[in-house]
């Protein structure tokens, strides 16, 4: 065995390159599961951020969308599933959203292009569809439609001028040229999802929700009955206005599982359509579902038993077998600790999306009958020698009054080298989007760049941060900037308070409304001596003014109502207190944001530079919210590792020095 080196904390040599960090920003996502037939998303960094769709069958796997195809929605700008297999009776057709047109193509099997169903973009950005089912007769697809036009009509449905509907989308191609060959099935409200027909066609199932809320906050399950292809008589059968109800799954044509946190917690209820009482089916402080950012994913799943395959825990989430018979639920023995609210199965079989410590996030295959696990295909290749995977240790800590802060702590880590005795290693507090997001254990190789470099990291679920029961999440309701900055200090403050990282070289770190936090801190403390900001907002006001529909209101539970709040977001704005900046600022922003526009970063970098505090400011053509390139990750990840060298007070292999700005 080699004798471990002696080096500085933040120096040490590690086989872990930003390149393979890249190679790493892989995405698995949204599998389906049907007979022998595996397919999911997959979203490559070496092709530009390009989404393909693959085929597993008989453990030969297609890339069915070759390239331009890119598979991708924007329905809410952060999209979802953005396919769907049909049988027909020529073979298995793949209907999916392409990304440069928005427009629904249909690819046949056999056949070398895909053709359009939905008509080409009249204006704007035109029409975009998400979350398909094929419709009881299967001559359609049925699914949400957001459209975009350049003015709103006279009493429109939202002042941004944009439009929602569940509609009918023909599967022979025939709206292609005739937009009136597209029927609206459901409209009215501001949002839709998880349009879900039942078993025999009778009624159509879905979630809908208005403006100011957002899908965490309340939304309302609503069920039709189906008449000559529309829809009748629609009523609410759960949820509410401060009620969050998610997920309809037919359990038979008169009863339906959902999931409500009504009782503080995201727990699963059977629904009758005659008025019975809703049945929780297994009351527990756990969540069984994650919050509703993209559209299309499930879950649970429906085994051909009546057994429910199901997600639950506290923070990470585990895979279970629920029987509704006996009331039990058992977990499944599978070496994967974390699975990701996306399930699908057909007969006996489960398909997911998991990962693990020391686990590559994968579509995983579960044989319910045999217990038979199976990783079909995983987003990191090959691994790192383990030895350089820093393992996390769960922490719940007491930040402000009391209140709990979960966090993982990741401690560095690497066979070949050792810190010189008595030196205590620098940390990063990682603060992750959303808000109303969550960050899991699960390898990240991203975590690693670092942790094998000999620095530390803390990765946070504030309050506000899903997976810890409704209390928990609305702890940042019109707090935001007070509760997640106050726990991100509190994480960083443990770390000092245990003798774990040296207080003089602390940095935060986030991306979108983590990099909100990050600059919101760096402007209330001077505990952090760097701060990274990934497309971070500054100034609420023009963000509110300036992000898509989706988000729109979303300030409203989060700061307060407009008009009515403007002295809480003029004080709350990490941009009109830039003068009190109590460290140096890396400013990473793509170009072509969509949810953070440009002008965000940008704003803050002029005020840094009239505050003579070092910054940087690096820009990214191309990119939209969250980086997708490998070029874009490769040099992020250096400049940041070069950046904390530079303001932390060690010197990193392998990067070159990052020029910052003093005016």
């Amino acid at each position: 065995m080699t004798a471990r080196v002696t080096l500085p904390y933040g120096s040490w040599p590690s086989p872990i390159s930003a390149a393979d960090v890249a190679r790493a920003r892989l995405r698995l996502s949204f599998p389906t599961v049907a007979g022998d037939d595996v397919w999911w998303q997959e979203t490559r960094p070496e092709e530009g951020g390009r989404t393909t769709v693959i085929h597993l069958k008989g453990g030969h796997r297609t890339e069915v969308l070759q390239a331009p195809w890119d598979a991708r929605t924007r329905v809410h700008e952060y999209g979802g599933r953005s396919y769907l297999p049909v049988r027909t009776a020529e073979g298995v057709s793949l209907v999916f959203s392409n990304y440069e047109d928005q427009r629904l193509h249909r690819l046949d099997e056999g056949d070398p292009k895909p053709y359009p169903l939905t008509p080409e973009p009249a204006v704007q950005a035109g029409l975009r569809y998400a979350d398909y089912v094929l419709s009881p007769d299967g001559t359609e697809i049925w699914c949400v439609c957001e459209g975009h036009i350049a003015e709103p009509p006279e009493g429109g449905d939202t002042a941004a001028g944009i439009r929602r509907a569940i509609v009918a989308v023909p599967l022979d191609g025939s709206a292609a040229d005739d937009a009136g060959a597209i029927r609206e099935l459901v409209t009215g409200a501001h949002f839709y999802a998880s349009p879900a027909p039942s078993p025999s066609g009778g009624h159509l199932a879905w979630v809908q929700w208005n403006h100011p809320r957002m899908p965490w906050d309340g939304t309302e399950l609503r069920v039709a009955a189906i008449e000559d292809g529309t829809t009748v008589a629609p009523r609410t059968v759960k949820g509410g206005l401060t009620e969050s109800v998610v997920a309809p799954l037919w359990r038979d044509d008169e009863s339906l599982y959902v999931i409500s946190d009504w009782p503080g917690w995201w727990n699963i209820y059977q629904v009758g359509l005659h008025g019975e009482s809703p049945q929780a089916l297994y009351p527990a402080e756990e969540e069984f579902t994650g919050a509703l950012w993209q559209l299309g994913g499930m879950p649970y799943a429906l085994l051909d038993d009546g057994r429910l395959a199901v997600l639950h825990g506290e923070g990470d989430m585990r895979l279970g077998i629920y029987d509704p018979e006996t009331l039990d639920l058992v977990d499944v023995e599978v070496p994967y600790e974390d699975w990701h609210p996306q399930l699908s199965a057909d007969g006996t079989t489960i398909v997911g999306i998991a990962g693990g410590p020391d686990l590559p996030t994968s579509v995983v295959r579960v044989d319910t009958t045999t217990g038979r696990v199976e990783g079909l295909r995983r987003e990191l290749a090959e691994l790192p020698d383990v030895a350089y995977l820093s393992k996390p240790r769960t922490e719940r800590l007491e930040g402000p009054f009391g209140r709990p802060v979960h966090a993982y702590v990741f401690p560095p880590t690497n066979p070949e080298a050792a810190a010189p005795e008595g030196e205590l290693p620098p940390y990063v507090v990682f603060v992750h989007g959303g808000p109303t997001g969550r960050v899991s254990k699960d390898l990240d190789l991203e975590r690693c760049y670092f942790t094998s470099r000999g620095i530390g990291v803390i990765d946070v679920n504030y309050g506000g941060s899903t997976g810890y029961g409704r209390a928990y999440r609305e702890r940042l309701r019109r707090q935001w900037g007070v509760v997640d900055v106050e726990d991100a200090i509190a994480a960083a403050q443990a770390l000092v308070d245990g003798g774990i990282a040296d207080p003089a070289r602390l940095a935060i770190r986030g991306g979108s409304a983590g990099g909100w936090t990050t600059l919101a801190a760096a402007t209330q403390t001077d505990l952090f001596k760097a701060a990274t900001s990934y497309f971070g907002i500054s100034d609420l006001q023009s963000f509110a003014a300036a992000t898509h529909d989706f988000e729109s209101h979303y300030l409203f539970g989060l700061i307060g109502p407009l008009p009515g709040f403007e002295r809480a977001y003029e004080e709350r704005s990490p941009l009109n207190r830039a003068d009190r900046t109590a460290c140096p600022v890396l400013l990473l922003q793509g170009l072509n944001d969509p949810v953070v526009p440009p002008d965000q970063s940008e704003r803050f970098a002029v005020a840094l530079a009239n505050k003579k505090m070092p910054y940087a400011y690096l820009t990214f053509e191309g990119e939209s919210h969250g980086f997708r390139r490998a070029d874009t990750v490769i040099a992020c990840l250096e400049a940041e590792l070069a950046f904390y060298g530079q303001t932390l007070g060690f010197e990193p292999r392998g990067v070159a020095p990052i020029d910052l700005t003093v005016a």
